[in-house]
């Protein structure tokens, strides 16, 4: 993937990253956990995933984008007590609840 834009905002919302893989428009949120109860992916609600997917048609609305070619990613990061990168996951294509 290559990095397009960073902090993405719209009428919709705001995204992290928008990047390109392939032909796909990857709108993706970056969470970030410090040793707490539970990974960073989790924190991610279904309300956070239909604001971004609003961002992310709004975003290629603007832009003339194809919305048939976006998909939503995460990007989990887990840090252990002392600041230093547990676990790093990439969940692709994340399905938005309606």
């Amino acid at each position: 993937m290559t990095i397009v834009a960073r902090n993405v905002r719209t009428r919709g919302g705001e995204i992290d990253l928008l990047a390109r893989d392939g032909e796909e428009n990857v709108f993706v949120e970056v969470r970030t956990r410090r040793s707490s109860p539970g990974a960073a992916a989790e924190s991610i609600s279904a309300a956070k995933l239909r604001r971004m997917w609003q961002c992310a048609m709004d975003y290629c609305e603007t832009n003339g984008l194809d919305p048939d070619h976006v998909r939503i990613d995460l990007v989990s990061i887990d840090l252990r007590a002392d600041g230093v990168v547990g676990t790093v996951e990439h969940f692709r294509a994340l399905e938005v609840p309606e």
